[in-house]
């Protein structure tokens, strides 16, 4: 097992303020493996994020590697990092004693909906597979989730679990896209997926970012554990031998022929 820590917190555009909820989070997150947090937990969306972004070295990562060590568990959490012309939207891996394992660029940018996520972020290229706490775990951010030829890139590498950020937006059936969307990546992969939602943030609803609606989904699709809209923290169970049942009862990823 792998017990799995959802943590569904409000953002604000202040990162001193996310970085106490994501502390106050992982206090809450006792006999967690693994804590994951939503897509751009440094700071909300906007144009506050080019001079928000922060490196890898910076205050609010160096943070949550503080809190990380304190509590012995491994952190992913979406941040901003400065680039050449714009930031890149990079999902951070921590491990257990607070070192950065590995820093994903968000490859699908967000340029649907009206929205232009290019204009102030520079897409990634390379997918992600990360191990930590003993568990080889595929990044995937947000607007990555209707691409799935990125996680079938990321079975390829050899993940074992599908963690998803978001700071999905809201708006006419977006949240089913976004609890469809995610069930099926499960599914068509037989693997287990821990998508993680910023919470609604009613003093900054009006960009439309966070539903909500963090959910554990299990190999055949089967939605485990659902937060719902409220801000909140559980802890769930990852059962690597149910994985191997479903993939015998389901061999799809066996039948490929492309």
């Amino acid at each position: 097992m792998t017990r799995i820590a959802l943590c569904q917190i409000p953002v604000s555009p202040d990162p001193s303020t996310n970085l106490k909820r994501a502390r106050e989070a992982l206090a809450a997150a006792e006999g967690a493996d693994l804590a994951i947090f939503p897509e751009a937990t440094l700071t909300r969306y906007g144009r506050r994020v080019t001079g928000l972004a922060e490196p890898l070295d910076g205050p609010f990562v160096t943070g949550l590697a503080e809190a990380a060590r304190e509590h012995g568990l491994a952190v992913v959490a979406g941040v901003f990092e400065p680039g050449e012309d714009r930031v890149h939207n990079t999902a951070v891996a921590l491990d257990a004693q607070g070192a950065v394992k590995a820093a994903y660029r968000k490859i699908h940018l967000f340029d649907s909906f009206g929205a232009k996520e290019s204009d102030l972020v520079a897409p990634g290229a390379e997918p992600v597979v990360v191990e930590l706490a003993g568990v080889r775990v595929g990044l995937i951010t947000c607007y990555d989730i209707r691409f799935p030829e990125l996680a079938r890139a990321l079975v390829d590498q050899g993940a074992e679990l599908f963690a998803v950020i978001a700071a999905w937006g809201s708006g006419p059936l977006k949240e089913d896209h976004w609890v469809t969307l995610v069930r099926a990546r499960a599914l068509e992969n037989t693997m287990w997926t821990a998508a993680v939602g910023q919470a609604p943030n009613p003093a900054e609803s009006s960009d439309g970012f966070g539903v909500g609606r963090s959910m554990l989904v299990d190999p055949l699709g089967v939605v485990r554990a659902d937060l719902g809209t409220g801000p909140g923290v559980r802890v769930v169970e990852v059962d690597h031998e149910w994985t191997a049942t479903a993939r015998a009862t389901l061999p799809c990823l066996e039948h490929r022929v492309l």
